[in-house]
């Protein structure tokens, strides 16, 4: 039987470029790149196994993406404060060759992202606290540089972590540069707490509707990225009421089988059950105590690894419309497989499980 945590840490290990970044999936062309959000999740799932040279080669490569792009980071924060529309010129990709270049993929891609930036600024604090390194000074400056560009930006519509919806404002998005900025604070003592307070009232006025969070301000769906007000970005806290209504809501809309839907109308490779979303909530209830709920998504988790211990993106069970499956395959091929978020988060999930505390 095939070890499912030492595989998810070799696959993550074997797919890191030599200039530290991560592939998202190497079998899927359209993923022959290194996102900030899935390399943030993969630097902290290899931190909490104690790999944590390879997590360092990575905010290595990411801080010397962005510090290769301060003059963009000072162009948006300006025209931002002077509250100017922003050019394709005036934004960070959310993905990077494994060289550090821009992306030169046939389609255009939807790059103004900022949940990746709040993510790695959040995994850049927890690489330090669990591997107990300094941090070189360019990556400090990197860091101010993140900090600054997502603190100017965080109002504005912009694509969300699923790289849909651009013309609206995404709760995920806000939870992970709150959480970003958070950790900056810790970091590099700087005083985001405008910023911080702005962000958490925002989301508690706009965001809420009927009891629970939403998908997008504007909309009274719900989304499972919502997951991360709580996990690990720490807006709301876990027992919430909002936050226990949000879980309740998606339990009841977007888990109809054992595993997670991204969302109700999601069409992508016909909306199948999320291997990564279902290690997240999986995550919620381990910190929630909730262990037999956690026990169910580890297990049903485990149980999509193919023969060779690989784990897809999404798994084509109780689809949201079969119809799109066979026009995405042939667009893009098979569904992603190996994704290394996919596998971050289940060695995320299996690491707090093995770390939960053991009731008497």
């Amino acid at each position: 039987m095939t070890d499912l945590y030492q595989r998810s840490i070799d696959i993550i290990l074997s797919n890191q470029a030599p200039t530290g970044a991560y592939v998202a999936c190497p079998n899927f062309p359209t993923y022959h790149y290194c996102w900030f959000r899935d390399g943030a999740f993969s630097a902290y799932a290899m931190d909490r196994v104690g790999e944590y040279t390879s997590a360092a080669r990575f905010h290595g490569w990411a801080a010397a993406a962005i510090n290769a792009r301060g003059h963009v980071v000072e162009r948006a924060t300006a025209r931002a404060y002077n509250r100017e529309p922003l050019g394709k010129a005036d934004i960070l990709h959310t993905r990077y060759t494994v060289d550090g270049g821009d992306d030169t993929g046939k389609e255009e891609w939807p790059n103004f992202q900022l949940d990746g930036f709040g993510t790695w600024l959040w995994a850049l604090r927890e690489h330090q606290q669990l591997s107990g390194a300094d941090l070189p000074d360019d990556w400090r400056s990197a860091a101010r540089l993140a900090a600054d560009y997502v603190a100017a930006l965080w109002p504005r519509p912009c694509y969300d972590c699923w790289e849909e919806f651009s013309d609206r404002v995404h709760p995920h998005t806000l939870a992970a540069v709150y959480g970003g900025l958070r950790a900056h604070a810790e970091l590099d003592h700087a005083d985001h707490t405008a910023s911080l307070q702005a962000i958490q009232r925002f989301l508690f006025e706009a965001a809420v509707q009927e009891g629970h969070f939403v998908k997008f301000i504007g909309s009274g769906d719900v989304d499972s990225s919502l997951l991360g007000l709580a996990v690990p970005y720490g807006v709301v806290a876990l027992d919430d009421p909002r936050m226990r209504a949000t879980i309740e809501q998606l339990e009841r809309e977007l888990q109809r089988g054992g595993g997670l839907h991204r969302y109700a109308t999601d069409t992508y490779y016909g909306g199948g059950e999320w291997v990564l979303l279902t290690a997240w909530l999986g995550w919620y209830y381990v910190q929630m105590g909730e262990h037999r709920k956690a026990e169910a998504a580890l297990r049903w988790v485990e149980a999509q690894a193919d023969p060779e211990g690989q784990f897809p993106e999404q798994v084509p069970v109780s689809l949201n419309d079969p119809a799109y499956l066979k026009p995405w395959q042939e667009r893009w091929g098979e569904i992603a497989s190996p994704l290394l978020w996919s596998h971050a988060k289940y060695i995320i999930l299996r690491s707090a499980w093995q770390e939960r505390p053991q009731i008497p």
